[in-house]
């Protein structure tokens, strides 16, 4: 699973004055987005739900402000807006991909919850357990999958557009940075989707054998948000050091925690839809 530390480092943009108040409010907007990503990005601690909800409520507003910019400053030169018009596809395809994670994630954290609560047999928790464990798996391999393509799609960002009109020039380099936050904003919700904790290791073992082939992970324990921590309920359920009402209690504080940020990332699928109608808009004149 890919590292937060290995996310590239950002710059700000410095914009003259006399650029439209829109570009000035989306460098404003996107300042907030980077400062919130150093934060995530400099420990795992504060990888948490609340901070990703933060993040996706920071982007909602850059959209926001980037749909106002596109009707404002870029009317007579639809041209520019084609690969960013293009871009918002991966990034819809990329919200499906995590909304789907999460829905699945959370769906087999009720089942667990249905089983601890049912006060089920030994043998049916570890099953449980383990098509959690097993689920959990998937997911990671693919969301590194999803944060590997997200990083290569980033790579032609980083070209720099030489154009006539300084103004348009700067204004579509603003919109680009809002291709790469996004894109990064979605890598980190993937990252936390996917926190590493608790492991199966061997992939040949049954239900019987969940007692023996979990290990712990002594760094995710000391660093657990919401996912690791239920990765770490499950073990000591199944080692008898910890009482499933506990381990209840972390599965409902992970669901509640992926019901916030699917509400954030309800809202950031909407305003990138109508970011993509205002660029098609514009194109189409």
């Amino acid at each position: 699973m890919e590292r937060l530390s290995a996310l590239p480092p950002n710059r700000s943009i410095s914009l003259p004055s006399a650029l439209h108040p829109t570009s000035l409010r989306v460098e404003a907007e996107l300042n907030k987005l980077r400062a919130w990503e150093i934060r995530s990005c400099s420990s795992s601690e504060t990888l948490t739900a609340e901070t990703v909800q933060t993040g996706l409520v920071c982007l909602s507003e850059v959209y926001s402000c980037a749909e106002e910019l596109v009707y404002a400053s870029l009317a007579r030169h639809g041209k520019v807006l084609e690969n960013a018009l293009d871009y918002s596809v991966k990034l819809l395809d990329t919200c499906g991909i995590v909304r789907d994670t999460r829905q699945k994630l959370k769906e087999q954290a009720l089942c667990l919850q249905s089983s601890f609560r049912r006060r089920s047999s030994e043998s049916r928790i570890e099953e449980e357990v383990l098509s959690y464990l097993t689920l959990r798996k998937k997911l990671n391999k693919e969301a590194s999958k999803c944060i590997r393509s997200l990083k290569r799609s980033e790579r032609k960002f980083t070209v720099v557009l030489c154009l006539k009109d300084y103004h348009l020039q700067m204004v579509v380099k603003i919109l680009r940075q809002v291709n790469v936050m996004a894109s990064r904003v979605l890598r980190i919700l993937l990252l936390f989707l996917s926190s590493p904790g608790y492991t199966n290791k061997n992939d040949r073992g049954g239900c019987s054998l969940i007692l023996k082939v979990l290990r712990p992970n002594e760094k995710a324990d000391k660093i657990a948000n919401e996912v690791r921590s239920v990765d770490g309920a499950l073990f000591r359920v199944l080692h008898d050091t910890e009482d499933m009402t506990m381990a209840d209690r972390k599965l409902e504080n992970l669901v509640t925690s992926l019901d916030s940020i699917e509400a954030g990332l309800d809202v950031v699928f909407r305003r990138l839809i109508r970011y993509r109608v205002s660029i098609l808009n514009v194109v189409t004149q």
